[in-house]
């Protein structure tokens, strides 16, 4: 049966490419963004090959704005089945003690606060319905910090144990919740991190060949389709030549 997956920060990178993968399964799309446009496009290319798709625009650091927007949800669209919790960002490299105010801010703002908007608005539907998947993109830099990560690393450790959290709390529903841990992922990421620097965000990817978006999409596809008695907790997923957060052979 086709399911409704709602997707956070779903116009570039991890959130696009899970939204093309979970059309190809057949399923319809409930996209969030803070880029109008930029949705409306991805509705347009998403829609020629027959998939059903909403788009709402908000940042999900705006509580109130997601609360009007998910409390205004037509009828139809309201019995969501998984939630992606992707919105998220790194930004700056600077060690602890020389690093922006301003950007710890917005990371922990959208890493930390946002997933947790976005799970007290749809989550309550899913225990009542007794179905329902939330999916945590967290990342290997929740498992031990690297150098210059420092505030953001902090921010996917507490994705991973908001998501423990939240698995232990739905333990007597049949609701799964799973955290995804990806390593290396060349899309607009170190871009957003350097602050527009192309040539500093380019220089992440040299010498290895990094994962890509359709590889985290396909293991959150795979997760969300598993037999309902199946629950992928949680799944480490790295290029072939990074063993961790901080050691990546370049050849």
């Amino acid at each position: 049966m086709n399911k409704t997956i709602l997707i956070t920060g779903a116009t570039s990178g991890i959130g696009l490419a899970c939204a093309r993968k979970f059309a190809e399964n057949g399923d319809r799309l409930i996209l969030t963004g803070r880029n109008e446009s930029r949705l409306a496009e991805i509705r347009r290319e998403l829609t020629k090959k027959d998939t059903e798709v909403l788009t709402l625009t908000f940042d999900v650091r705006d509580r109130e704005k997601a609360e009007k927007y998910l409390s205004g949800l037509p009828f139809e669209w309201q019995q969501i089945d998984v939630l992606v919790n992707n919105a998220g960002l790194a930004l700056g490299l600077e060690p602890e003690y020389e690093g922006s105010p301003d950007d710890w801010e917005t990371m922990i703002d959208t890493n930390i606060k946002g997933l947790l908007t976005m799970t007290r608005l749809v989550v309550p539907g899913m225990v009542r319905r007794g179905q329902g998947h939330v999916i945590n993109i967290g990342s290997v830099a929740g498992d031990a910090a690297y150098a210059g990560g420092n505030v953001y690393c902090a921010t996917k450790a507490a994705v991973k144990a908001l998501s423990d959290g939240l698995r232990i709390d739905v333990a007597n529903t049949a609701v799964r919740v799973t955290n995804l841990k990806p390593g290396l992922v060349e899309t607009n990421f170190s871009n957003v991190r350097f602050h527009g620097d192309t040539d500093r965000a380019a220089s992440v990817y040299k010498g290895i060949q990094p994962l890509t978006g359709d590889d985290i999409a396909d293991v959150a596809v795979f997760a969300a389709n598993a037999p309902a008695h199946v629950q992928i907790a949680e799944v480490l997923i790295l290029a072939t030549h990074q063993a961790s957060g901080s050691v990546i052979v370049r050849k």
